[in-house]
């Protein structure tokens, strides 16, 4: 039987409209699905990827960056749009790939996800323990924040990173007693951190200094700079690789799909509605932020918990906003974890129910009807990332398989205009196949300019995942046992 057996979007049609009782509840409105989406989205990335950005590839001109990233996002989130609202079901990307390309496809999407939504929620615990330690002045030691692979400058080797270990734990318990109490915290967060983000950008613009918007991009000769991705335009494409990490989420509002009132309406002004408020915010905050310090502060002294660096090396009276700042933060990490937590389970019940993954990961709670034992599972893989593993490695990853998640998706629209052009589509991607291909240029063009290690390892995890599918998912797949 053919590698790229389909799922009929009949059957998955009927999946997603099933006996409401026995499966995950429906619950979210509109409203809820916006704040998922700038839930998940306003945190790590913004916080301190735009830092990252500037130091290590863009300069200044990192606000460009993040233009080019939106734009990428943009294409995407249409496509996204159009699939949510048309198959209203948890598992995003790679129950939209089962029905347009195959099984094989969405084995290998389904995985890549896994890059995405668990990664990132193991490098935002990394941040969140940054922070934390900020807060607290220091006080938790070096080896007990950070992972044994990374080193002080007076050379205390770290050993585990506990804070990062314990907010994964905490949030695990929330997001196991149910949707709606977690999207009902991840509301009241995102209100708290889109103030601050808000605040932070209208006291710091007092505070610009122009000087540091020139050079505007960083020089070709600079030490350090030489690669073509870490310089001039070639860096501003290098920054958007890196700051793309900060867009990740508003596809994880697609995972809530089966758990949204009215999906077929409400999916595309979650996806969308999310995207176009965290863009305006990013551009505005990394204008704000370069103009405060020099972008080259940030290669070193500035690395990390950087916005609370710049308030109180360049906004003198305002030392207060950077205590509050930080709280916000701590709290807005916490919403994106929450929200990546969730997506990553949908996705696993989604290829649970296909035979793709083992039962456990389907099997919900009898009370709280949440997909409890995954959600477990979860917490130990995330755990040993984000307690053993620098942020940056696990960050760039993440970036990668957001982005290749963005390139099937786009090609999906496309494939099912031309296979199934009379399907109903509550919601229709403009310009198509114009918008999916030039999606698919982008994406893959930020995907090129992400670092080769981080490509390799990217690589290799792909190709363990095929180990797996063909070990196990060939042989368990419920289509191919129907077939």
């Amino acid at each position: 039987m053919s590698l790229f057996i389909k799922k009929p979007l009949e059957q998955l049609m009927a999946q997603s409209g099933g006996d409401s009782s026995k499966g995950l509840k429906r619950t979210l409105g509109p409203m809820n699905l916006i704040a998922l989406g700038i839930g998940a989205i306003i945190g790590a990335g913004l916080f301190v990827r735009t830092a990252a950005a500037a130091g290590d590839a863009a300069g200044p001109a990192v606000v460009i960056s993040y233009i080019v990233a939106g734009i990428g996002c943009a294409f995407a989130g249409l496509c996204y749009a159009e699939f949510a609202s048309m198959i209203p079901i948890a598992g995003s990307a790679y129950a939209y790939a089962y029905v347009t390309m195959g099984e094989f496809i969405a084995w290998i999407i389904g995985w890549a996800l896994v890059l995405e939504y668990a990664l990132a929620s193991a490098t935002v615990s990394i941040a969140w323990s940054e922070y934390l330690n900020s807060l607290l002045g220091g006080r938790i030691p070096y080896e007990w924040c950070h992972s044994p692979w990374e080193t002080s400058l007076n050379g205390v080797s770290g050993i585990v990173n506990l804070p990062a270990i314990l907010i994964l734990f905490l949030l695990t318990l929330l997001l196991i007693k149910g949707t709606q109490e977690s999207a009902t915290v991840n509301s009241i967060i995102v209100v708290v951190k889109v103030s601050i983000v808000i605040l932070f950008i209208a006291l710091g613009w007092g505070f610009i200094n122009e000087t540091n918007y020139t050079p505007f991009t960083i020089p070709g000769d600079m030490a350090g700079h030489e690669p073509w991705n870490r310089h001039g335009w070639g860096g501003i494409l290098g920054g958007a690789g890196i700051v793309f990490f900060a867009f990740i989420g508003f596809d994880a509002v697609s995972t809530a799909a089966q758990e949204a009132k009215n999906p077929k309406r409400d999916m595309p002004i979650g996806i969308l509605g999310s995207l176009v408020i965290c863009t305006v915010l990013f551009v505005l905050f990394s204008h704000v932020l370069t103009g405060l310090a020099n972008w080259q502060e940030f290669k070193v002294a500035g690395k990390e918990a950087s916005v609370a660096y710049a308030i109180k090396n360049y906004m003198p009276g305002f030392e207060w906003l950077s205590t509050l700042i930080t709280v916000a933060i701590l709290a807005g990490f916490s919403s994106v974890i929450l929200v990546m937590l969730m997506g990553q389970s949908r996705v696993f019940y989604s290829m649970s129910k296909d035979g793709l993954v083992p039962p456990v990961f389907s099997e919900l709670h009898p009370t709280f009807r949440t997909p409890h034992k995954a959600n477990w599972i979860l917490l130990v893989f995330v755990s040993l990332f984000g307690g053993f593993v620098p942020g940056s490695v696990a960050g760039d990853l993440t970036s990668f398989g957001t982005l290749f998640a963005f390139v099937l998706v786009c090609a999906g629209i496309w494939v099912m205009r031309v296979k199934n052009p009379t399907a109903v589509r509550p919601f229709k991607t403009p310009l198509v196949p114009l918008i999916p291909i030039l999606g698919i240029l982008v994406c893959s063009a930020l995907i090129l300019s992400l670092d080769y290690k981080t490509q390799l390892m990217a690589l290799g995890w792909l190709l363990f995942g095929l180990v797996i599918y063909f070990l196990y998912s060939k042989k368990n797949s419920v289509l191919r046992k129907e077939k």
